[in-house]
């Protein structure tokens, strides 16, 4: 049953062009082969990429961010309180006026209490600043690493000076040992952060995530199976050149280097609309839509592939929306982090009110500097 299943699947009159077959695509001369089974790699290389960003985070980002003056904070943490822990796990963690008061009368202690005490508790769920730092060291350094690559395997490509060349000779191109690394590099990279985003910093647009990662995942898997390969190779460098910049901006943020940052920030935001709202669409996007018409007729693979492609440039037109309102931000010198993060807020306690206690009356201590 499932052998009829993926034979119905991969029917090659879905998937492939011009009457061609999956055999005449793993058995091209030369280099030309090709097979969705060669990246069957890349999930065993995903876990390997996740232990290696482990160890990088632990033996270099940490140092690093050490060295840039960050420093690891241990968070004043909020006393125990039935009460308020409940309505915090199972009805809000930003109660109204109304419900503070009402939650306040019921404990014996007054609204500014309670409110410092889901402030506190609020805090104690959001992540440290050093974890924040050492995600985006690691994507910037794999980015940095990946751009590099792909320089280094398209600088001399006739379709990187020319999309034209794209579709030049397809399906049967020739398909070099560094354009197959390229790939597997990246998909590796890329099913890792799906499988590590359940513990990555939770962000705003967490969906937005997982939907670029799958967009991504399936685009990279897709247009090696059916020798889109060029096309995903522009895509891929497309995509990089950017996010270096990002994630060198982030980390100046969380080291507060404000100066640093709102530089790379605004160099970030015109390199991005460049990239990804001009050469992405009028490019890249545009000679997936036209120029396969002039070689064969339509399939469902074309009307599918650019389907993913236009559900990618929907999510950098989301994401220039964020950058626009964080430029205007710079701009107007409001600056004041990543839009998409929930930021710290001040729990301190108060001089004039005693401390919110838990169940037997026993004050919450902590030692430690408190983290504002």
């Amino acid at each position: 049953m499932l052998h009829t299943v993926s034979d119905w699947f991969w029917w090659d009159r879905i998937w492939l062009p011009c009457n061609y077959t999956w055999e005449d695509l793993e058995n091209s001369e030369g280099n030309g082969a090709v097979s969705p089974s060669q990246l069957y790699i890349t999930i065993p290389l995903a876990v390997l990429f996740m232990l290696l960003r482990y160890a990088f985070e632990r033996f270099v980002a940490t140092p690093v961010a050490r060295a840039m003056g960050i420093k690891s904070k241990v968070r004043l943490k909020a006393p125990g309180n039935p009460v308020l822990e409940s309505f915090y796990i199972s009805s809000s963690k930003h109660p109204s006026q109304t419900e503070v008061y009402g939650l306040a009368k019921k404990i014996n202690r007054t609204s500014v209490q309670v409110e410092r005490w889901f402030r506190k508790r609020r805090n104690q769920d959001r992540p440290a600043v050093i974890k924040k730092f050492q995600e985006s060291c690691w994507r910037f350094t794999f980015y940095l690493c990946a751009l590099v690559g792909g320089i280094a395997v398209l600088y001399d490509k006739p379709w990187f000076h020319d999309v034209w060349e794209v579709w030049v000779g397809y399906p049967k191109q020739e398909v070099l040992s560094s354009q197959y690394w390229y790939y597997v590099m990246e998909l590796s990279f890329y099913w890792s952060l799906l499988f590590s985003v359940a513990s990555d910093v939770r962000r705003k647009d967490f969906n937005v995530q997982i939907v670029h990662h799958l967009a991504t995942i399936f685009l990279l898997n897709f247009s090696w199976s059916v020798k889109y390969i060029r096309m995903g190779t522009l895509t891929l460098l497309v995509h990089d050149v950017s996010d270096i910049l990002l994630e060198a901006a982030k980390m100046c943020s969380y080291a507060e280097w404000k100066k640093s940052c709102n530089a790379l920030f605004l160099l970030f935001a015109v390199v991005f609309v460049i990239s990804r709202l001009i050469i992405f669409p009028f490019w890249i996007i545009y000679a997936t839509v036209v120029y396969p018409l002039y070689y064969c007729p339509t399939f469902f693979l074309y009307y599918f592939f650019n389907m993913l492609m236009f559900v990618l440039q929907f999510l950098h037109i989301y994401w220039a929306y964020l950058i626009f309102r964080m430029v205007k931000k710079v701009m107007s010198g409001n600056m004041s982090g990543d839009d998409r993060s929930d930021k710290e807020e001040d729990d301190s306690e108060g001089t004039n009110d005693p401390p919110i206690t838990n169940g037997d009356g026993k004050q919450h201590i902590l030692n430690g500097q408190h983290d504002r």
